[in-house]
């Protein structure tokens, strides 16, 4: 697998993982949200990222193949609008958590597949597994990629960045617990919702927690 250390607009990970990076940076976001492309035959797209037109276009433009599913990590804005126009130009299924209430959330995605934690996602060439990770939204789902052992961290965990666990929805009692579920799974890549591809997994989450636990310390 090709793990450089670089950010462009499209790249390819390893065959049939493809990355796009939208148009949307910003503090919040980086350099902006990675959009995965999954298969060869029949496509996935993991987080189509936000309802911009030229993204839309791109993600069908790259596509190899017909997109079969829209995966979504979470309804978080620069995540989850581009989903409905883009399974409307696709008819592809829909798949993931229904959004919680709040502005920040976007309303219009309405999975036909809701998924819960250990769900499997399985086609000819790969197999994904979802994974509950809630914390950063009540709705995040993290996805695991078995014949790659990596994961898609959408917002869990990010390159470069904190993570942000805004009540009410986010919760930090939830996000660490998350992050302990994650240790059990052993994956040698991390490829997270905004920066780049993250090497020694389990190292990452251990200081992930250290440091959390240590600024709750500071406060108390």
């Amino acid at each position: 697998m090709d793990t450089k250390q670089r950010t462009c607009d499209f790249m390819q990970l390893a065959p049939g993982v493809q990355r796009l990076l939208a148009p949307n940076p910003g503090m919040m976001t980086g350099p902006g949200t990675n959009t995965y492309l999954l298969g060869e035959k029949e496509i996935a797209v993991i987080d189509p990222g936000p309802a911009i037109d030229s993204h839309i276009a791109m993600i069908q433009k790259v596509a190899s193949a017909p997109i079969r599913w829209i995966i979504v990590t979470h309804t978080h804005l620069d995540h989850s609008p581009a989903a409905y126009p883009l399974a409307e130009a696709t008819g592809a299924e829909l798949l993931g958590k229904s959004p919680p209430n709040g502005s920040n959330q976007d309303q219009t995605f309405s999975p036909n597949r809701h998924l819960n934690n250990g769900d499997k996602i399985e086609t000819e060439e790969f197999t994904l597994t979802a994974i509950h990770t809630p914390g950063h939204a009540s709705n995040h789902l993290c996805y695991l990629l078995e014949e790659e052992k990596m994961i898609f961290t959408g917002d869990h965990i990010m390159e470069g960045s904190t993570v942000v666990i805004g009540p009410p929805d986010g919760n930090m009692n939830d996000y660490l617990n998350s992050l302990q579920r994650l240790l059990s799974y052993k994956v040698d890549f991390f490829a997270p919702g905004h920066g780049n591809f993250m090497h020694e997994p389990k190292k990452t989450i251990q200081s992930i927690i250290r440091h959390r636990l240590s600024r709750e310390n500071k406060v108390l």
